[in-house]
């Protein structure tokens, strides 16, 4: 059974082409974290997804993700997948540059680099972006969980996000200057 969220528009590949595809070729994804900010820009909350896992179906932690579609620009990925996993009504404040503050690789394999995904060999352009709305995660986030940067910094939070994405909050809080 699948846990994912249906996508409202499927893209360019069906499941099984998707599946040959990623078997041979990177995947190009955009990730956000998204985050809570005061009136001076500093973080006051991380914003973290829990559901199940999509390969595991074991409950894990996770930051908005997915795939950039043929013919998409990153800005309309970005945009699409925080509306797709926060809502509709979250508002997030894009950057005004698709430069990500981190690039991302996952491998299939374990042990590669601290970043694993089963299915494929995926690269991910990575943006830490806040939002001002009210965030509903859609079905396959059971919550989202706005944690300060104290408490996403504990080893349980980190060890719970799914992939070795830990590393990639972490890294998102030294890029913001939030670490403690």
């Amino acid at each position: 059974m699948s846990v994912r969220t249906p996508d409202p528009n499927p893209g360019w590949l069906s499941d099984i082409a998707l599946d040959e595809t990623r078997s041979r070729v990177p995947i190009l994804y955009v990730e956000a974290i998204p985050v809570r900010v005061d009136a001076l820009g500093q973080v006051e909350h991380v914003g973290l997804l829990l559901g199940g896992s999509v390969t595991t179906g074991a409950m894990s932690r996770t930051i908005v993700s997915g795939r950039v579609m043929h013919g998409e620009s990153v800005r309309d990925a970005l945009l699409r997948n925080l509306e797709k996993d926060l809502g509709p009504t979250a508002f997030p404040q894009l950057p005004a540059s698709t430069v990500p503050f981190t690039v991302a690789e996952y491998f299939p394999l374990p042990g590669v680099t601290p970043l694993h995904d089963p299915r494929q060999h995926a690269v991910s352009l990575v943006y830490v972006v806040p939002v001002t709305g009210e965030c509903n995660p859609r079905q396959d986030a059971l919550e989202l969980s706005w944690l300060t940067p104290a408490e996403v910094l504990t080893a349980g939070i980190l060890e719970e996000l799914e992939g070795g994405r830990g590393v990639l909050v972490k890294q998102a809080l030294a890029h913001l200057g939030a670490l403690q």
